[in-house]
């Protein structure tokens, strides 16, 4: 069976940096017949402190993932059922409406406060979204609320994140609504 060129050479290559590299070895024995095995000091690894330009490698695009993130959740299990009359009372299915929605409201709560941590590893977006701390710091109780079935709740989700596109819109940032799956929604992340 004819062996193609390449693996000749690459076979020969590898025998001759093998050889050389014995002989090395035995070479430093200084001929008196022992072989000695090199000694080779390797360097352990030290962590080196992160940069600030490394904190904020991807902060513009971890912000759009947390905030799309948030938004499509507020729009689908918040907004959407709220515009449809699903929190009222005597309305089909309200309980589970309102489990989903109280979930959906703490995921949103939890993506917002990771999009403002992002955020701040880029200046432009830190400037933009310093004002909404205490807007998003507010969503904190509305998910008890949306329990009880307060419908205020839903307009101050939906308020908050048009705010927050707003903002990274203004800072270069534009946030588009991903849905997260139910998966994501019951781990809160």
């Amino acid at each position: 069976m004819p062996v193609p060129i390449r693996r000749l050479a690459v076979a020969l290559t590898l025998c001759c940096a093998l050889l050389a590299g014995s002989t090395t070895a035995w070479a430093a024995g200084h001929g008196d017949g022992r072989q000695t095995a090199p000694a080779v000091a390797v360097a352990a690894p030290t962590p080196s402190p992160s940069t600030s330009a490394e904190r904020q490698k991807f902060a513009k695009t971890r912000f759009v993932a947390n905030a799309g993130l948030a938004a499509g959740a507020t729009y689908q299990w918040i907004w959407k059922p709220y515009k449809e009359g699903k929190f009222k009372k005597g309305a089909k299915h309200r309980k589970a409406t309102l489990v989903k929605a109280a979930l959906a409201g703490a995921f949103t709560y939890n993506r917002l406060k990771a999009a403002q941590r992002n955020a701040k590893g880029d200046p432009t977006l830190s400037k933009a979204l310093a004002p909404l701390g205490s807007a998003v710091a507010g969503l904190k109780d509305l998910p008890s609320k949306l329990r009880k079935g307060d419908g205020s709740a839903a307009d101050s989700f939906n308020d908050t994140i048009n705010k927050i596109k707003d903002a990274g819109k203004s800072a270069g940032a534009p946030v588009k609504d991903k849905v997260p799956s139910p998966a994501q929604l019951r781990s809160g992340s």
